[in-house]
C-alpha cells in the first residue's frame, strides 16, 4: 500500500486572497487597522515561529471576538476567490487510478476544509480530511498523520507514505511520522531547501511510482 497525505493551503488549492480578505474584515471592523497584503499574511501564516495574534490584530492572544467575527466571514468568504493549482486536479485522478491512497492533513479548520474541497469537486477523492480541530496538537506536530497513517492500517515495514505541503511544517510533521516528505514550490513558498523539491504537481507521481 501507498499512501500520499498532501497539505491543503498553499499545495492543493490557492486560498490566499480570501483569508486576506477575512482577516483584513476583522482588523478594520475589531480594531480600525489598515489592510496587510496577500504576501505578508501568507509568510506570516507559514512563518514556523509566530504569534498571529499580535501580527494580525496586535494582541497577545485570539479574543473570541476575533475568531467569531472571523469565522463568519469565513464561512462565506472562502469559496468566493479559491481554486486548484493548475495539474492538481489530473494528479489526483492518476494517484487513485494507480491504487495510491490519498487524504489532507491541514492546520485549517476541519469544516472550511471540507467546504473548501467540496466547492472545488476533490472531497470526493480523499479517504479522510483532518483540520487542526481534530487532534491535540497541529503541525508541525505528526499526530494529524499518525491518525490518517492508522486509518489505513499503515505498516511500516511493508507500506510507504508521503507528506506533500509547501512550508517546513508540513517537512517536519512527516519526519516525525516517521515518512517521507516532498516540499511543494508552486503554492505559498517558492523557496526551500529539502530532500525532495518538486516544481509541478505531476512530478508527485515520478516519486510515488517509483517506490
Amino acid at each position: 500500500m501507498k499512501v500520499v497525505i498532501f497539505d491543503m493551503d498553499g499545495t492543493l488549492l490557492d486560498s490566499q486572497k480570501d483569508i486576506t480578505i477575512s482577516i483584513n474584515y476583522v482588523r478594520e471592523k475589531n480594531y480600525s487597522l489598515p489592510p496587510l497584503s496577500e504576501k505578508f499574511i501568507v509568510e506570516s501564516i507559514n512563518s514556523e515561529i509566530r504569534n498571529l495574534p499580535e501580527i494580525f490584530y496586535e494582541t497577545e492572544l485570539y479574543k473570541p471576538s476575533d475568531r467569531i467575527i472571523f469565522e463568519e466571514h469565513y464561512e462565506k468568504q472562502c469559496v468566493q476567490n479559491l481554486y486548484l493549482y493548475e495539474g492538481v486536479y489530473e494528479t489526483l485522478q492518476e494517484l487513485l487510478a494507480c491504487g495510491i491512497k490519498i487524504s489532507v492533513a491541514t492546520n485549517a479548520p476541519t469544516k472550511f476544509a471540507k467546504k473548501m474541497l467540496e466547492h472545488l469537486e476533490v472531497a470526493h477523492m480523499f479517504d479522510m480530511i483532518i483540520g487542526a480541530d481534530k487532534v491535540a496538537a497541529s503541525k508541525p506536530d505528526p499526530e494529524m498523520l499518525n491518525e490518517i497513517l492508522n486509518h489505513y492500517g499503515f505498516d511500516r515495514k511493508s507500506h510507504k507514505a508521503w507528506m506533500v505541503g509547501d512550508n517546513s511544517k508540513d517537512m517536519m510533521s512527516a519526519e516525525g511520522a516517521g515518512i517521507d516528505s516532498i516540499f511543494a514550490t508552486w503554492g505559498f513558498s517558492p523557496d526551500g531547501v529539502h530532500a525532495k523539491t518538486i516544481h509541478m504537481p505531476k512530478e508527485i507521481l515520478d516519486i510515488v511510482m517509483l517506490k
